[in-house]
């Protein structure tokens, strides 16, 4: 919403005024609201995409874990941005129940299934996996490997 009110704050004053100055009220009204979007982005899902590949993927495939990770997320967003004004054309306000069933989504996909991470090292994520309730049937812990190869 608040991308909303910015556009529609300057797409006013280009289309009132010539000389392409904005009044100062106008201006700090949009100086707040873009601060108000950085905030809610900061303490939203917006960085989750960057903070938490970084630290699930095992040191031995980090590298190739970000890059997959952060080519998908800009591969969605890029979707998202090209579709949300037909979506919002066709659907009106259905369109921001369906990104508020994808935010519940996501929450109840991160409660199941991402374990804590807190206090672990790095070259211990392994372990975490091969720990957690789901994932343990998929993960195993290195020191299982090295037995049953050797």
């Amino acid at each position: 919403m608040l991308k909303v009110a910015i556009a529609w704050i300057m797409g006013a004053q280009i289309r009132e005024s010539n000389d392409g100055k904005m009044p100062h009220g106008h201006a700090v009204a949009v100086l707040v609201l873009i601060c108000g979007h950085a905030a809610g982005f900061g303490v939203s899902w917006g960085p989750l995409n960057w903070v938490i590949p970084a630290e699930i993927f095992p040191v031995e495939i980090r590298s190739a874990g970000n890059g997959i990770t952060s080519a998908i997320g800009l591969g969605c967003t890029f979707i998202q941005t090209q579709t949300f004004l037909t979506m919002l054309c066709a659907f009106k306000y259905a369109t921001f129940a369906y990104y508020a069933v994808w935010i519940v989504t996501m929450t109840t996909f991160i409660a199941l299934f991402m374990p804590e991470t807190k206090g672990v090292p790095l070259e211990s994520m392994n372990s975490v996996w091969a720990r957690h309730w789901y994932w343990r049937w998929y993960v195993r812990e290195q020191n299982q490997v090295i037995h049953e190869s050797a």
